[in-house]
C-alpha cells in the first residue's frame, strides 16, 4: 500500500511538473507575456514551492506524514479547477502558486516518505521511486500536447481543460494515503540532525550548492526546452513536444538503471559523474545547432539521478533527523529554483537586446542560446561543487 502511495506520488508529480512544457506556449499567446513575464511566472510558481517546502516538515510532525500527503494531493486537484477558471496573468500565476504550494508539499512528503521505508539499497530505491517520476514525465508532453488538440463539447479543450483533467488524477492516490499505515521518524540510531547544527555543517551547505544546480537544471529542461526548439528552430509543438518526451525517456531508464552503480561507486562521486555528463551534452547541443538537438535529450541520462541520489546521501548521513535534514535542503533548493527561473527568462531577453542591432531572427537565436546555456552551466557547476562535497566528505572519512 505504501509503495502504491510512493510510486504513484512520483506518477503524479511527473505529471502535474512537465505538462507545462507544451502549456507555456499557448499561455504566452493567450495573455501576450513576453520571456521575461514567463520567467517571473515560473519564479513565482518555485516561491509557492519553496512556501510549502518551508512549512511541509513541521506540518507531518503535528498532523502526521498521511495527512500530510493527503492534503498535497487534495491542493493540486484544487489548482487544476482554479487553472481552468483563469480569465488573466495575475489569476493564472495565483493558480500556479497554489499548484506549487501542492507540489511542495508532496515532495517533501514523498522524500520523507521514502527515507523511513527504503533503509537498505537506498540509492537503488530512491532512484527507482523517482523512475516513476520519469515515466509521468516521458509521456507528459506528448499527453498534454494532444489533449490541448481535443474537441470537447464543441470546442477545443485547450491548455485549461488539459490542466484540469490531469491535476485531477491527483486525487488517486488518496484512498491508498488513508489506507496505510506509515513508519515513523527512526529515533535510535544514525547522526543527530537539527536546523542548528546543519547551518553550521559545510557538508550540509556543499550538499544544499550540488542539489541545486542539479535540480534548477533539471526542472529548466522540462520548462524551456520545448519554447527554445519551437522559437530557435521554428519546430511544431508536437515536433519540440516530442524531443522532450525523448529527454524524460533517458531520464526515467537513467533512474531505472543507473540505481544501483550510485550504491556501488557511492553517491557523491556518480553525482559528480553524471552532472558533469549531462552539462557537457547541453553545451555540445547548442554549439551543434539544430542537427545536435538530440543531445538535448541525451543530457537527460545525466541529470535524473542527481536528486533521488541526493536524497539517499542525506538519508544515509542523516539517518536520524532525516525530516529536518531534507526539508532544510529542499527549501533552500527551492530559493535556488525561484532565482534560477527568474535569470533564464532576464537573461534570453537581456542577451537578446544586446544583439538587437542585428535581425530579429539573429537576436533571438542568440538569446535563447544563452539562456539554455546557462542550464547547461548550472550542471557543470552542480559536478564542480560536489568535487568539494567529496573533498570534504574524504577529509572526515565520511565518504557516502
Amino acid at each position: 500500500m505504501l509503495l502504491f502511495v510512493v510510486f504513484g506520488g512520483f506518477l503524479i508529480f511527473g505529471f502535474s511538473e512537465n505538462i507545462k512544457g507544451p502549456a507555456i506556449p499557448r499561455m504566452q499567446a493567450d495573455f501576450s507575456l513576453n520571456e521575461a513575464q514567463l520567467g517571473l511566472l515560473l519564479a513565482l510558481n518555485s516561491l509557492g514551492y519553496l512556501v510549502a517546502c518551508s512549512y511541509t516538515s513541521i506540518l507531518s510532525s503535528k498532523i502526521g506524514i498521511k495527512w500530510t500527503g493527503v492534503i498535497a494531493f487534495v491542493s493540486m486537484a484544487i489548482s487544476g479547477v482554479l487553472m481552468y477558471l483563469s480569465t488573466s496573468y495575475s489569476y493564472l500565476s495565483i493558480a500556479y502558486f497554489i499548484m506549487y504550494l501542492g507540489n511542495g508539499m508532496l515532495e517533501i512528503g514523498l522524500a520523507i516518505m521514502a527515507a523511513r521505508i527504503f533503509t537498505k539499497n537506498t540509492g537503488t530505491m530512491m532512484n527507482l521511486s523517482h523512475f516513476f517520476y520519469g515515466l509521468s514525465s516521458t509521456v507528459a508532453p506528448i499527453i498534454a500536447a494532444s489533449m490541448m488538440g481535443w474537441n470537447v463539447m464543441g470546442g477545443e479543450l485547450g491548455w485549461r481543460g488539459m490542466y484540469l483533467v490531469m491535476l485531477s488524477l491527483s486525487l488517486l492516490p488518496v484512498i491508498p494515503s488513508l489506507l496505510g499505515r506509515f513508519p515513523k521518524e527512526n529515533r535510535e540510531t544514525g547522526e543527530r540532525s537539527s536546523f542548528r547544527s546543519l547551518v553550521s555543517d559545510p557538508v550540509a551547505w556543499l550538499i544544499v550548492a550540488v542539489l541545486s544546480f542539479g535540480v534548477v537544471s533539471e526542472l529548466a529542461v522540462g520548462s524551456w526546452l520545448v519554447y527554445f526548439l519551437e522559437k530557435a528552430y521554428a519546430w511544431s509543438i508536437d515536433e519540440a513536444s516530442r524531443m522532450l518526451s525523448i529527454f524524460f525517456l533517458f531520464f526515467m531508464l537513467s533512474r531505472l538503471f543507473l540505481g544501483p552503480i550510485t550504491d556501488k561507486i557511492g553517491y557523491t562521486l556518480s553525482i559528480m559523474i553524471f552532472s558533469a555528463f549531462s552539462g557537457v551534452c547541453s553545451l555540445a547541443a547548442i554549439i551543434m545547432g539544430e542537427k545536435g538537438a538530440i543531445l538535448f535529450a541525451i543530457a537527460g541520462i545525466g541529470i535524473a539521478p542527481i536528486y533521488p541520489t541526493v536524497m539517499a546521501l542525506l538519508a544515509k548521513r542523516y539517518a536520524k533527523g532525516v525530516d529536518t535534514a531534507i526539508t532544510f535542503t529542499v527549501t533552500l533548493m527551492g530559493i535556488a529554483s525561484v532565482i534560477g527561473n527568474l535569470l533564464i527568462g532576464y537573461i534570453i531577453d537581456w542577451v537578446r537586446s544586446i544583439f538587437s542591432t542585428r535581425n530579429a531572427v539573429d537576436s533571438q537565436l542568440i538569446g535563447l542560446q544563452a539562456g539554455y546555456g546557462f542550464i547547461a552551466a548550472l550542471a557543470l557547476f552542480c559536478s564542480v561543487t560536489c568535487v568539494f562535497l567529496y573533498m570534504q566528505l574524504r577529509k572526515r572519512n565520511e565518504i557516502v
